[in-house]
């Protein structure tokens, strides 16, 4: 029987016992879940009539706009804090104390406000007229903020010994940066990075806060002005419009995942020649006339010389 490093394996009797807490416990969950569905059967939120106000021509037309309004304020965040989460991390790790504190003090600060707050306080101050342009700016700097801290932590992760043997082939650190060390911090935080978008894209709601059309917004309006049988029917537009977002989260995760794979399904190698005996039968070129010319035993793309 063997041990884990946390605890004890179960014996017979525990086992037992878990399978007996485990059946137990589905059942609770089950009564619950019935129960709530006996209760809003009873209160009519079941009702087919509460579920054909989706075949409305009108209700359609809203949830469109409102997925087309969240796609955009989504696609600008997202630019934006990758944008503003690169030039942060770089700062951060500058040697340069006056670029590396200001950004450290701009993360930390951001990091600490509630989105909500950073959110409503641009369009207050700077876009009142503007409201998806406030909600990118606020979703950027929040999640850009986050970002940086993300892209920071694979930067570290990078072996010590490829900056210094980048620095030792005569590369400047702008180089080292661009060519050797964030390309591999992106490949090795990047299911972060898209579980990061994925939070991007639900912070969106938000926008209902400073009237911005999305998703949430439009839902809200459904719910409190459509009247179907002397009640509203918010049951039915949580459910429909949930399982909108979680279409919307699900594809983003998808194609992470796809991304994923493409890249280590790359080609990050160069090839290199097979290494000849001595003695073989390849010329040196030591003849004249014979310079840059290539024995049968040659590997591709290697000159004599």
């Amino acid at each position: 029987m063997s041990a884990s490093v946390l605890f004890d394996a179960p014996g017979p009797k525990a086992r037992i016992r878990n399978r007996i807490y485990a059946v137990v416990g589905s059942l609770v969950i089950v009564a619950l879940l019935v129960v709530s569905v006996l209760r809003l059967h009873d209160k009519g939120h079941l009702a087919p009539e509460m579920w054909d106000i989706f075949n409305y021509a009108g209700i359609r037309q809203n949830i469109a706009d409102a997925l087309l309004a969240t796609l955009k304020a989504f696609a600008l965040a997202a630019v934006g804090s990758l944008v503003l989460g690169v030039l942060l991390a770089v700062a951060r790790l500058s040697d340069h104390k006056a670029i590396s504190w200001p950004a450290t003090a701009f993360i930390e600060v951001f990091r600490s406000l509630p989105l909500l707050i950073t959110i409503y306080a641009v369009w207050v101050a700077f876009l009142t007229d503007y409201s998806m342009w406030a909600l990118a700016i606020g979703l950027s700097i929040y999640n850009g903020c986050v970002q940086a801290e993300v892209l920071r932590a694979g930067v570290n992760s990078v072996p010590r010994g490829q900056r210094e043997a980048a620095y030792a082939l005569g590369m400047n650190k702008t180089q080292v940066m661009t060519t050797v060390l964030l390309p591999q911090a992106v490949r090795a935080m990047l299911p972060t990075i898209i579980s990061q978008l994925v939070v991007t894209l639900k912070d969106t709601s938000f926008g209902f806060v400073i009237l911005y059309p999305e998703l949430l917004y439009s839902a809200r309006l459904i719910a409190s002005n459509t009247l179907v049988n002397g009640s509203y029917p918010y049951v039915s537009v949580i459910v429909v419009f949930g399982v909108i977002y979680i279409a919307l989260c699900l594809a983003l995760s998808a194609l992470a995942t796809w991304i994923e794979k493409r890249g280590r399904r790359a080609k990050t190698g160069i090839a290199v020649a097979h290494a000849t005996a001595p003695g073989s039968e390849v010329e040196t070129g030591t003849e004249a006339g014979t310079e840059g010319t290539r024995g049968p035993a040659d590997g591709p793309g290697i000159t004599k010389n």
